[in-house]
Order: structure tokens, then sequence, then C-alpha cells
């Protein structure tokens, strides 16, 4: 039972992890581009503090918002989620 819960842990600790790489990617790209995080979230409808969370990895992005982020940044869904760096 313990061995569950400590792989369940190892998950969500990887999981956040690539939800940080995957933010700071996001504003890399944004920051290349000469966006601010105020343009961003206004053309994905949302707060600036809603978007902010993307970059931080507190919130994870869904398929429509990657591939609206990938078009506006110019960027490869691959680039993007990238952790090779």
């Amino acid at each position: 039972m313990y061995v569950k819960y400590f792989y369940i842990i190892l998950w969500y600790i990887f999981s956040m992890e690539i939800s940080k790489i995957i933010g700071n990617n996001l504003k890399e790209a944004r920051k290349f581009k000469g966006l601010t995080q105020r343009e961003v979230a206004s053309q994905m409808k949302m707060t600036q503090q809603q978007y902010s969370r993307f970059e931080n990895g507190v919130f994870q992005l869904n398929y429509e918002q990657i591939l609206f982020l990938c078009d506006l940044f110019d960027v490869t869904p691959n680039e993007l989620f990238s952790i090779n760096d």
C-alpha cells in the first residue's frame, strides 16, 4: 500500500517539474516575440494572472491552448515541451 502512495508522490513531483520546464519555455518564447503576459493573456481571453500560472507551472495547458501558443510564438510543440536545455 505504501509503495502505491510512493509512486503517486513521485509522479506528482515529476509532473510539477515538467510543468515548470514548459512554463519556462513559454516565458522564453513569449519574450523572444516581444510580448507581455498581459498581451498574451488578452489574446487567450483570460487575465494576466491566469496566464502567469501557466508560465509558473501552476496550471497545465490543454491541447487548444498549446496549439494557440505555438502558433502565436512561432514554435513547434516539440520546442515548447523540450526538456533538454
